[in-house]
């Protein structure tokens, strides 16, 4: 049974949901230190991130062993907080890749815990907060909820204005989720100038052109695009493109160079195929297929163009090991270059990945 008891419940405790701070009425009986109101909020949780972390929970939320020594405290404490900054990045990354693949509701469940961990570790103030806040902000503004994203964001900002220590990276998200916020309210000009600041505090902490710099290029690209300036927008999606080309590809050499020293790499799921987390591999397949749908929409009068974005998804998605994913952009390309009848060279190019991507798909089956 996972139903509360009243009369088990100890004197003075108020257990509450995980998921909106209810009066608990449901407990996980894996865990059994999980709370919940209802079935609704606990098959919620359960399916964003409560399943990944269950068992990690306990340590956590039970009491602390009696210890024989100070020593033995300290380093009781030292393991307690090093699993919650553990818990605090695991749910971060989670909340963002549901973010990036478009699924908000799943996102808010591990946002919050990561918040709550942040709240444990850093205190109510901390800077270290705000990641958190713009997770939940953006989650909101995906669901409609426009009011709710606010409040998030005007925490984020009061803590972000309190803080002497707050680095460029969180300064960038904090002006990229106003973008997104000013975006969904239709005050285009209000969303540039937060996205412009975006980007200026993205290029002081990563340059003008790392991964972490193309977000914001590619939502002002996005503005540009909706307002029918498609000169500006296209400027934007190329550098976006040749900026995730530039990163994928340098990957690629040193992967295939490796493979042809028979290093194995292959078999086996290696962060550094890609250099990318869950989250960020998620955000790369959401911004550039989206600039491979519209670039197709052009594909009569700028075919290198989208056959450019296509070879950047097939390196991507080869280095994330999904060789069919790679092989159907790759026949994308081909066929675009037939069809356009361009030159041999570009073909050949494309031939050449294609093959490339066969041969160690047969490596690796044998």
């Amino acid at each position: 049974m996972n139903v509360i008891y009243p009369l088990a419940v100890p004197k003075g405790r108020r257990l509450c949901c995980e998921v909106c701070d209810a009066p608990a009425e449901r407990v996980c009986t894996a865990c059994t230190v999980t709370y919940y109101c209802g079935v609704v909020h606990q098959r919620a949780d359960w399916g964003s991130i409560h399943e990944k972390i269950c068992q990690l929970l306990i340590p956590l939320r039970t009491s602390m062993p009696f210890y024989n020594s100070e020593e033995e405290r300290k380093h009781g404490l030292q393991q307690l907080q090093q699993r919650q900054k553990h818990l605090i990045e695991f749910c971060y990354t989670v909340a963002q890749k549901y973010l990036f693949e478009g699924k908000h509701e799943d996102a808010v469940p591990a946002a919050l815990h990561s918040l709550r961990f942040r709240m444990n570790v850093h205190g109510l103030s901390s800077v270290e907060l705000v990641p958190a806040y713009l997770l939940l902000a953006e989650a909101s503004l995906g669901l409609g909820r426009i009011v709710q994203a606010e409040e998030y964001l005007c925490q984020a900002q009061w803590t972000v204005l309190k803080s002497t220590e707050c680095s460029y990276a969180t300064h960038s998200l904090l002006h990229r989720n106003l973008g997104l916020l000013y975006m969904a309210k239709e005050n285009y000009e209000e969303a540039r100038y937060h996205l412009a600041n975006d980007i200026y505090f993205a290029s002081c902490a990563f340059g003008t052109e790392d991964i972490r710099t193309s977000g914001g290029y590619f939502h002002l690209a996005n503005i540009f695009y909706g307002l029918k300036k498609l000169d500006r927008a296209d400027t934007l999606y190329t550098k976006v493109s040749e900026i995730w080309n530039k990163y994928l590809n340098n990957h690629y050499q040193v992967l295939s160079q490796a493979r042809i020293q028979q290093i194995d790499l292959l078999g086996k799921r290696f962060e550094t195929d890609t250099g990318l987390d869950e989250a960020q591999e998620a955000e790369a397949i959401r911004i550039l297929t989206s600039i491979w749908n519209i670039r197709e929409s052009t594909s009569d009068t700028a075919p290198q163009k989208t056959i450019f974005v296509l070879k950047t998804l097939v390196m991507l998605y080869h280095l994330m090991m999904n060789s069919s994913k790679a092989q159907e952009y790759a026949m994308r390309a081909l066929d675009l270059a037939r069809e356009q009848q361009l030159s041999d060279q570009e073909q050949n190019s494309i031939q050449d990945l294609l093959s490339l991507i066969s041969a160690e798909d047969a490596h690796l089956v044998t």
